[in-house]
């Protein structure tokens, strides 16, 4: 394994991020901090609390995974698109490099900048509402995951798009609608009837609730589910990425 290899497109990709702070951290943060106040003043002055919690502190761990899930596609998409969009793509496969420390380098430092993210969130979250942390352990644990899936995801939209537009699609018109219907702002039992089933068939749920467990020990669906599910979606990416390079699809071509 060539760590040093590693090493070098981590840094790379991390000094870039640093580059470009105020998009990068400030900008994610503020849009956290508005989102507390439209929906923790108009809509929690109506729903005083869900399952015994405030609604300002039931919606912190929707808020931390919404920007999880969007920072990690955006940023593992980005990191890898760039290079092929300059060409200098080339100059990277041609290095003694193996695939394997290629994704490393790449999704190591999206996944680093998604959870720094998450952290700050995290720590403005309580400049607005009380948070309690029951599993700590395990809520770090659904954070890594949730990181690490998320920007192998963006690394395949990366090596699929090829235009600016391409890179936006999956998010904007099928991620963001699974993540605003997926119990980030509120509970299944507040749904009618036919939804709280339809709602099951979201895989964002899946997610939000096992990290809202690990905050309040309430969830939508059992914990062990949430685990086989973000599980289940790290070797679907894991797969496609190891096809991607063996065949070469999108990035030899």
């Amino acid at each position: 394994m060539n760590w040093h290899a590693i090493k070098a497109i981590y840094k790379f990709e991390m000094a870039r991020w640093w580059r470009t702070i105020w998009q990068s951290i400030v900008s994610p943060v503020v849009s956290t901090a508005l989102y507390f106040v439209v929906f923790g003043t108009a809509i929690g002055s109506r729903i005083e609390e869900v399952n015994g919690i405030s609604y300002g502190s039931f919606i912190v761990p929707g808020l931390i995974m919404l920007t999880m899930i969007t920072q990690g596609i955006s940023v593992g998409s980005f990191g890898i698109y760039f290079p092929k969009f300059m060409g200098t793509i080339y100059e990277l496969l041609s290095a003694p490099l193996s695939y394997v420390e290629i994704v490393l380098g790449y999704v190591g430092a999206a996944t680093t900048k998604s959870i720094i993210l998450a952290l700050l969130i995290l720590g403005t979250s309580t400049l607005f509402v009380p948070l309690q942390i029951a599993h700590p352990i395990w809520m770090f644990t659904f954070l890594v995951l949730t990181g690490v899936t998320f920007s192998l995801f963006g690394f395949i939209i990366g090596i699929w798009a090829d235009n600016f537009e391409k890179l936006q699609l999956i998010p904007m018109l099928i991620v963001m609608p699974l993540i605003f219907l997926g119990g980030t702002f509120y509970s299944v039992e507040m749904l009618p009837g036919i939804w709280q089933t339809i709602i099951h068939f979201n895989p964002v749920l899946y997610l939000v609730s096992g990290f809202r467990w690990s905050f309040y020990e309430i969830a939508d669906v059992s914990v062990g589910v949430s685990l086989a599910a973000i599980s289940f979606f790290l070797v679907v990416c894991l797969t496609a990425v190891w096809w991607i390079f063996k065949t070469g699809w999108k990035v030899k071509s």
